[in-house]
């Protein structure tokens, strides 16, 4: 049997760098690489409900408006209506309880309009690091919490965990059946960091552990 071809060659394996050890408990130990898209913001919402429902409103209310002028522009009376409004408007004091609630509720209806259009919503999308700018990218909150959750139950020496995921922070609530809750505390925020690392969310959110014992346990 022949010896192998000298063209075969060993391929040069390339070996990760050893990654640096993060001090235990910190809660701040990680840090997303920035990325080199710009900064990622937050998605907004098409809000097409509360645009649909004022066009549709805006649209009947002109309607009937503009039928009322062109009939009476015709020498059709006015509808019933508009001359009780006209003369309720007309007699009515302007501090009387009626005008009030209605002043009141318009106000209200036009301050929620001015939110809804001065704020991004769908806050239950994280924005994802933009590593590109042509990419935009986001996560579910309920999904990043599944994930660090399953991420979490892996640490040993916790029975239950409970996550609350917010754009600004994350919320870890852990039960430990055994081992002593420093030790199991420092191990799930090292866990946590990491996990929070790997989302890849564009901003960091802050990291608050608390580790404590089940019911009827010291």
């Amino acid at each position: 049997m022949s010896e192998a071809d000298d063209s075969t060659r060993r391929l040069p394996v390339m070996e990760k760098a050893p990654a640096e050890p993060s001090s235990p408990g910190s809660a701040t130990a990680y840090v997303p690489a920035p990325g080199s898209g710009g900064r990622a913001r937050r998605f907004w919402s098409g809000r097409r409900t509360p645009a649909g429902l004022l066009a549709l409103v805006v649209l009947a209310a002109a309607g009937v408006l503009l039928y009322d002028v062109s009939a009476v522009r015709a020498g059709r009376p006015a509808m019933h209506w508009r001359r009780v409004v006209a003369d309720d408007l007309a007699t009515r004091p302007l501090d009387n309880i009626w005008i009030k609630v209605c002043a009141g509720v318009v106000m209200a209806i036009g301050l929620w309009l001015l939110i809804l259009a001065l704020t991004p919503g769908l806050r239950s999308l994280l924005p994802m690091r933009r590593d590109s700018p042509q990419v935009k990218a986001a996560l579910e909150r309920d999904a990043a919490a599944l994930v660090l959750r399953d991420r979490a139950m892996e640490v040993a020496g916790v029975q239950s965990v409970r996550i609350r995921m917010k754009r600004s922070k994350v919320k870890v609530r852990a039960r430990s059946h055994f081992g002593e809750l420093d030790d199991v505390r420092s191990d799930l925020t090292d866990a946590m960091a990491t996990g929070i690392t790997a989302l890849g969310l564009g901003s960091r959110p802050r990291l608050s552990v608390r580790v404590g014992r089940p019911a009827g346990k010291g």
